[in-house]
């Protein structure tokens, strides 16, 4: 999505790769990019609290949240999560005075809970499989940590439900009256909890539109221009489909 966008803005010279690197050399790596010609990355499992530990600065939500997936690189390392307001920017709703469920207590459950208690939820609870994440996620940013999953307007899968499992994995029995279901997991077809969604006719925020709206967030910090949105989410979508095919007629 980040290369279609270049190729829309006519950025011909930046190119966006993935850097596969090992935990134990990620401080080293990530020090001698800036000086390779490297405007920023993203960072994902399990690299995003070791970088935030190495930035030189950081955002308000990178420093609040305690993880970061984008750095950019300039006179010194700068750390964001683009996670957290690109998940609101996705959700396209008003938050305040909704109740939110947030199952989930890994990094990017953190990112979730921290906006929607930022964006004026009257409630956010977590939810996890190992209690005890919850509770200290809950402990961390002031939301509220629960036994059992409990009925809110908003829900939102940040489990791991969908790269491996089933819907029946999660206990989503008592969650069918949510207003909307956003999912960050994705694929080339609907993830269980997505499946579960719009099995029952509830509006479903999908992982994919996630994706592309918190890398809409760190093109632009790279850049200094607005994201072609709709360029980054159309590259998305068709990245699993076969090329057109073409005939030429004489």
């Amino acid at each position: 999505m980040h290369n279609a966008a270049f190729r829309e803005l006519g950025l011909a010279d930046w190119l966006y790769v993935r850097l596969p690197v090992a935990p134990d050399l990620f401080a080293e790596v990530v020090g001698a990019l800036g000086a390779s010609g490297y405007a920023g990355i993203n960072v994902t499992i399990p690299h995003k609290q070791a970088a935030l530990a190495l930035a030189d600065s950081a955002s308000d939500a990178a420093a609040q949240i305690g993880a970061a997936n984008t750095l950019t690189f300039g006179d010194g390392i700068e750390a964001d999560n683009t996670d957290a307001q690109g998940f609101l920017d996705a959700l396209d709703m008003p938050v305040a005075g909704r109740t939110a469920l947030v199952l989930g207590a890994g990094g990017a459950g953190r990112a979730v809970a921290w906006a929607l208690r930022n964006a004026g939820a009257s409630e956010v609870s977590v939810w996890n499989r190992t209690p005890e994440r919850a509770r200290q996620l809950a402990d961390d940013l002031g939301v509220r940590a629960v036994a059992a999953p409990e009925a809110a307007e908003i829900v939102v899968n940040a489990t791991s439900v969908g790269l491996g499992g089933s819907a029946g994995d999660l206990p989503l029995a008592d969650l069918s009256d949510a207003e909307v279901v956003a999912d960050l997991v994705y694929g080339s077809d609907p993830p269980p909890v997505s499946a579960w969604a719009l099995a029952r006719g509830m509006r479903l925020v999908d992982g994919i539109e996630i994706l592309v709206r918190q890398g809409a967030l760190s093109f632009s910090r790279w850049v200094g221009r607005p994201a072609p949105v709709d360029v980054m989410r159309d590259a998305v979508r068709t990245a699993d489909r076969p090329p057109p095919f073409r005939v030429r007629f004489r």
